[in-house]
């Protein structure tokens, strides 16, 4: 008879070796391998996902259809065009965020607008009661969707079944477990093998399946790194518990762009959509403050104003403090030397404190020039025009680089009643500045927009 055996798999990619390493041979992540016991008589699939299967065949490339791919409209405009323009049918989407961030509340005000379609809600972690008083506080009508509270993966696919719906929604994946693993629920082969599994379901019967995963205290979805290239689309869900505002962030989007941004307002009601964030995003304009720009920035498709706000002050200590929130720190540190040694201002003994206002984290560099802005005007306390906001990415040499999208950058300042806005110069040459009523003052070199910013 055939004796168990053992192997070790690694949390990160998956890879599996017959004995323990410290480091991985192929993702190179350090104590990342798993103990995990093989039985000889253990089944390698389960037979539930059995269902009327159509025979793969080759097909000549040049015959293959480029139609574009149906989607289904989600009743919701943020997610849709996250999700580059609707669900895709037989799509199998991964949703991550913190514990209480709002990722089941989302699913749910979702699908209960779906009220033309079936829909087969599973959680693993609540109960009906409970899925139901949520539901009461959100605003729908009537809904076809089925709640089912069940963890053994083979009965789902008995409840699938018998159902027949038509989006297939999983709270959470780590919940979840399958007899033909010999693990428990949220371990690497569980969430491996069952998420294997219900992307074999959604492409064999082309129903879009909804999977909620939790994170790790880094930042990343929990279980294996392959989790993450097996799903078609991976959103994150952002946003501080201690702020009103949530965002939908896409990490990998194999049917449309992985740039866009959604953002939500998380009222007792459920999640409501924001349509215009530049309002909510700037605070209140309070006359005679320092350390406070206006940046123009662009997440995806949408243009939207932030408040950038920093403070500078001698250091109380021996080290200087560096902190920021919202922005990369490391390129901050990297915006402080240019201005140390392209523009002269000495930055070397003072604490610096960045943060982006209303807790979004922004990646565009054209609030580049806002960020030094803020920290300039922290340091000699001299306020910056209420009615002027900025774009531009400050490169090492202290030049003004251009921008992407700047009519878009440029339109949105206008429309909230700003009266002028310093671009780059390299962008206004094939512009027509004819069409704004908003002053744009292009700028080559730091010290130049220094000098039309503080006078």
């Amino acid at each position: 008879m055939a004796k168990d055996k053992t192997i070790f798999l690694c949390n990160d990619c998956g890879y599996e070796s017959p004995k323990w390493s410290g480091k991985c041979p192929v993702c190179g992540a350090w104590n990342s391998f798993v103990e995990k016991v093989v039985r000889s008589n253990q089944t390698t699939r389960m037979q539930a996902t059995n269902f009327d299967r159509v025979a793969s065949q080759p097909v000549v490339i040049d015959n293959i259809s480029t139609d574009e791919l149906p989607r289904i409209d989600m009743q919701d405009g943020e997610l849709n065009r996250v999700l580059g323009g609707g669900l895709v049918p037989g799509s199998l989407v991964l949703l991550g965020g913190e514990p209480g961030i709002g990722k089941s509340t989302l699913v749910l005000q979702t699908v209960l607008r779906l009220s033309g379609r079936s829909v087969l809600y599973v959680s693993g972690e609540e109960s009906a009661q409970q899925i139901k008083l949520r539901a009461d506080r959100i605003e729908h009508g009537k809904s076809n969707c089925m709640i089912v509270c069940e963890t053994s993966l083979e009965t789902i696919f008995t409840h699938i079944k018998n159902t027949s719906p038509e989006l297939l929604v999983i709270d959470s994946i780590q919940t979840i477990c399958s007899e033909s693993v010999d693990s428990s629920p949220g371990s690497i082969s569980q969430v491996r093998e069952c998420t294997a599994m219900l992307l074999k379901f959604a492409k064999e019967n082309n129903v879009p399946v909804i999977l909620i995963g939790h994170i790790t205290k880094d930042g990343t979805i929990a279980g294996p790194k392959i989790l993450e290239h097996i799903v078609d689309v991976v959103i994150q869900f952002e946003g501080d518990q201690h702020h009103l505002y949530r965002v939908l962030r896409s990490i990998k989007n194999r049917f449309g762009s992985t740039a866009e941004l959604g953002i939500y307002e998380m009222r007792r009601e459920g999640l409501r959509q924001v349509d215009n964030p530049s309002e909510l995003l700037l605070g209140e304009r309070h006359s005679g403050m320092s350390g406070v720009a206006i940046a123009s920035a662009i997440e995806g498709v949408s243009p939207f104003l932030i408040e950038a706000q920093a403070l500078v002050s001698s250091a109380a200590y021996g080290t200087p403090q560096r902190s920021a929130t919202g922005f990369d720190i490391r390129r901050m540190n990297m915006l402080l030397a240019v201005l140390e040694k392209r523009v002269g201002f000495k930055l070397a003994q003072k604490d610096v404190y960045l943060n982006i206002a209303g807790g979004l984290r922004v990646n565009d560099p054209a609030i580049d020039l806002s960020v030094i802005s803020a920290i300039l005007s922290s340091n000699m306390d001299v306020e910056i025009e209420p009615t002027l906001c900025m774009a531009g990415e400050v490169g090492l040499s202290g030049e003004i680089r251009p921008v992407n999208r700047i009519e878009q950058r440029i339109a949105e300042a206008e429309k909230l009643g700003f009266k002028q806005i310093v671009v780059p110069k390299s962008n206004i040459k094939r512009l027509d500045m004819s069409r704004f009523k908003i002053e744009i003052k292009p700028v080559v070199k730091v010290e130049e927009a220094f000098r039309l910013i503080f006078g």
